[in-house]
């Protein structure tokens, strides 16, 4: 069977798109550190920079390395193309800053990522770009907020950190009617899960620190798209606008994770299964928010919409922020960091740390509690994990039961 015609996801993620025969029998693809590339003539360098004749000139633009990358991300969220770039954020501002231009609105969800929000409302609105946040839990509620200036619909799911859902097919169909493009960021979910342009999306962003990486040593960000669109981000929004540009250290780096991805996943969704269960069970927690859990309000969209439900919990204990600190310190195994999608498991605590750039009174609106305990549930056994929780309960006072 020729890797054209691979169609199982994990066969795509490590084949697609390379072939050893071509390189020297390399069964890794080798990494390309070049800055820039040299042309077999003055014509062939006027034609590659004009566009007609496929070719590397700089690697800002492209690396044959990035492009590999780029074409497995496309073909594991089912778009035509991909783009690198430097970080999250990264991809994020560059398809910001080439789908919209002053005077046009953008309409989110309430909850963000607290980066996200701090761009949308101090970076787009500088320019002249209208955000209006909306509960898009319930589609005619953005119905209501269409205009004929509203260009782009964008939100997470699930979201970052209270792990909302939103029904990408639902909000897809409302955005399309009025002529907006809809922006994913599926970086808690991965293509392992949900693939959002499937169910109606037009752009997927990703942070690819996270679940792509899956190690916790690179940082980096991916946009899949139409060929078209993605064209203009990589031409307007990375090259002119940002310059956020991906090494083609950190794109092997990520194609390394990207072959690991679908079993990673099935670990973490399986052990965060049973760590919200055995959390939700605790007289000291008084709520657990997880796609897997039946008690879940939006359980029934996770089982449509996901795959599988995740690595990602967000949980209160009764006593509110200085519980949370007092078991956040207490905790051995588990580490206090802000990432996620690591092979460790991470706590840490959305209103002082990654959400601390909305106010208080943003937060509160948008539905991020100042209890709220984010945990990115790793790849470690799952009674070493309920161990430390259960050891930092009891030892931070909460006399939990055995």
């Amino acid at each position: 069977m020729s890797r054209k015609q691979l169609s199982g996801f994990t066969s795509r993620a490590i084949h697609h798109g390379y072939d050893p025969a071509e390189n020297m029998g390399a069964l890794t693809p080798p990494m390309h550190m070049a800055s820039t590339f040299a042309f077999e003539s003055a014509e062939q360098g006027g034609a590659i920079f004009a566009g007609e004749q496929a070719g590397y000139f700089y690697s800002r633009i492209s690396n044959p390395t990035l492009d590999l990358l780029e074409q497995r991300i496309a073909t594991l969220e089912g778009a035509e193309a991909g783009v690198a770039t430097a970080s999250g954020m990264g991809a994020i501002t560059a398809v910001m800053w080439t789908l919209l231009a002053a005077g046009d609105e953008i309409v989110t969800d309430r909850t963000l990522y607290g980066c996200t929000f701090a761009f949308f409302r101090h970076g787009l609105a500088k320019f002249g770009i209208k955000v209006t946040h909306v509960d898009l839990t319930d589609p005619p509620a953005l119905e209501a907020a269409m205009s004929d200036r509203v260009k782009l619909v964008y939100f997470e799911t699930p979201a970052n950190p209270n792990m909302r859902l939103v029904d990408i097919a639902a909000i897809s169909t409302v955005a399309h009617t009025h002529g907006a493009q809809v922006v994913v960021d599926n970086t808690y979910a991965t293509p392992a899960l949900t693939r959002p342009i499937e169910l109606g999306a037009d752009v997927v962003v990703h942070s690819a620190t996270k679940y792509l990486g899956g190690h916790g040593d690179l940082v980096g960000g991916l946009v899949a798209g139409s060929a078209e669109t993605m064209q203009r981000v990589r031409l307007e929004g990375l090259k002119d606008m940002t310059g956020a540009v991906m090494s083609p250290f950190t794109a092997t780096l990520i194609m390394r994770g990207l072959k690991t991805l679908a079993l990673r996943m099935e670990r973490h969704s399986t052990t965060a299964a049973d760590v919200a269960r055995w959390l939700e069970a605790q007289p000291q927690v008084a709520a657990v928010h997880y796609p897997g859990l039946e008690s879940f309000a939006q359980h029934e969209l996770a089982s449509r919409q996901m795959a599988l439900p995740g690595g990602m919990i967000a949980f209160d204990l009764a006593g509110g922020y200085e519980q949370g600190i007092r078991f956040m310190n207490r905790l051995g195994m588990i580490m206090r960091a802000v990432s996620l999608g690591d092979a460790e498991t991470l706590i840490q605590h959305p209103a002082s740390m990654t959400h601390s750039t909305y106010t208080p009174e943003e937060r509160a609106a948008h539905g991020i509690g100042e209890g709220l305990l984010r945990l990115s549930v790793g790849l470690e056994d799952s009674d070493d994990i309920l161990a430390d929780l259960a050891q930092a309960l009891a030892a931070s006072d909460l006399a939990i039961a055995a």
